[in-house]
């Protein structure tokens, strides 16, 4: 049985080509999931302003909920075709 001692922390350990989580295995780059993320909160804020039973024809309701909603929809379809930026590899 080996104590602790014995065993060496890894350092410096870098992703391998193939590995599940690599940078170059996502299908988009960083600013387009910021700009998902972004969307995704411009629909939960529209469907909250849109929720409640008294009123409902107030423009908070049939307005303002609906334009954030379509402006979550329009940001995440954009998001999604955006095509990410190509990071220049040194060899």
């Amino acid at each position: 049985m080996k104590n602790s001692r014995d065993i060496k922390p890894k350092q410096n350990i870098k992703p391998k080509e193939g590995r599940l989580f690599s940078n170059d295995n996502f299908a988009m780059g960083k600013q387009n999931y910021l700009i998902i993320a972004a969307g995704i909160v411009l629909m939960i804020i529209g469907y909250i302003l849109m929720a409640g039973k008294e009123n409902i024809f107030d423009f908070r309701k049939t307005g303002l909920s609906v334009i954030l909603v379509m402006l979550g929809f329009l940001t995440v379809g954009y998001a999604i075709m955006k095509k990410p930026k190509q990071q220049k590899k040194d060899q």
